[in-house]
């Protein structure tokens, strides 16, 4: 059938994630590095996305497409928890889509689940896992999974940080401590994932850190690492990011800085899940 679905242009894409919790059906995932439509059968085309690209990757178009399956998309949205539930339901009734909406509740009383715009979250019926889809954001509990008697944590450990500042805004590329040096680029929130942060990834590199979802002036940053490579002759970088499809646009800022240096260096990315564990190491 030829319905109106959502395009993403994907020279205009650069990966930054903003599109994915402003979609409602979980329509649009990360896929190398880029926002992809997963599958037509999840686009409503009523276009939530729209506006959120800060590229203006993303339009509509008129073409031909699977009919969008709400029970599918429904039944995918009830893992994600209670707030994606909610604002799935909000989308459609917002949108006047009374049709889907009926749908949906369907879904949600076949799976013993009340609808969250009228009542309260009761029981274990529903449980909280945060934002609307961004794993980013998504609110997760490892209280009850933290390891608590497998460490001796008697004593103390010296930090293994060499410099100040940190943050690659404030940093000089051209400072003392990042010449010849092995270097870290690490996201904001590794550090507190990772319990051997200082041990394992900090001791004898000098360090960077940023975010790359909410830093602004991301060019800058690419201009401070094409220096620190050409000009300051570092040794290695090391980029250090969490799981989350965000934080891949520290990796791909780095790779940037080295297709625009004169210099060639190594670089390897790490990949942290949110519970600290090393999930990939790739020379990039």
């Amino acid at each position: 059938m030829k319905r109106k679905i959502i395009r993403i242009d994907q020279d205009k894409c650069t990966g930054c994630g903003l599109c994915i919790p402003n979609c409602p059906e979980g329509a649009i995932q990360m896929i190398d590095n880029k926002a992809r439509l997963i599958s037509d059968l999840f686009c409503d085309g009523l276009g939530a996305c729209l506006g959120h690209c800060p590229e203006g990757a993303i339009t509509t178009e008129e073409r031909e497409a699977e009919a969008y399956d709400e029970r599918l998309v429904m039944k995918n949205i009830v893992a994600q928890g209670a707030n994606t539930i909610k604002a799935h339901l909000k989308h459609l009734k917002d949108h006047g889509e009374d049709g889907f909406l009926k749908i949906a509740l369907e879904v949600l009383k076949e799976q013993g689940i009340d609808n969250p715009l009228e009542t309260e979250t009761k029981g274990d019926n529903m449980h909280d896992h945060g934002h609307a889809g961004c794993p980013g954001s998504r609110t997760l509990d490892f209280s009850k999974e933290t390891k608590t008697a497998a460490a001796d944590e008697s004593g103390s450990r010296p930090s293994q940080l060499r410099q100040w500042p940190v943050q690659l805004h404030l940093v000089s590329p051209m400072a003392p401590y990042f010449r010849g040096a092995d270097v870290l680029l690490a996201a904001d929130c590794t550090a507190f994932a990772m319990g051997e942060f200082h041990k394992d990834f900090l001791k004898g590199k000098a360090l960077a850190i940023a975010c790359p979802k909410l830093d602004e002036g991301q060019e800058i940053y690419q201009e401070k690492l094409t220096a620190m490579i050409d000009e300051a002759k570092i040794n290695t970088l090391t980029v250090l990011v969490m799981e989350v499809p965000c934080c891949g646009g520290l990796v791909r800022l780095a790779k940037k800085a080295v297709e625009s240096a004169k210099r060639k260096v190594p670089v390897k990315a790490i990949v942290v899940s949110l519970q600290g564990e090393i999930k990939s190491e790739d020379w990039v």
